[in-house]
């Protein structure tokens, strides 16, 4: 069972990675950049959450890998 402090460490990733994914999200939605560029942002968010996060690659996939997916296809008219 995890101790009040495991909880709160817990909370501070999830927000940590919650403030990252919607800032990149919103670096590429409001900026000029090149769709490489918007690539490695969005990539570097993944690396972000895998470090925060060690075995938890799936559940980004699941979680946040579709809102880059929508922004790239609405943005860059991307498939």
């Amino acid at each position: 069972m995890a101790n009040h402090a495991e909880i709160l460490e817990e909370g501070e990733k999830v927000r940590r990675l919650q403030v990252t994914v919607d800032l990149a999200l919103n670096i590429i939605r409001q900026t000029d950049m090149p769709v490489e560029e918007a690539s490695q942002l969005a990539a570097s968010a993944r690396r972000m959450a895998i470090t925060l996060f060690p075995d938890k690659g799936e559940t980004y996939d699941l979680i946040y890998a579709p809102r880059f997916q929508r922004l790239f296809k609405e943005k860059y008219k991307m498939i």
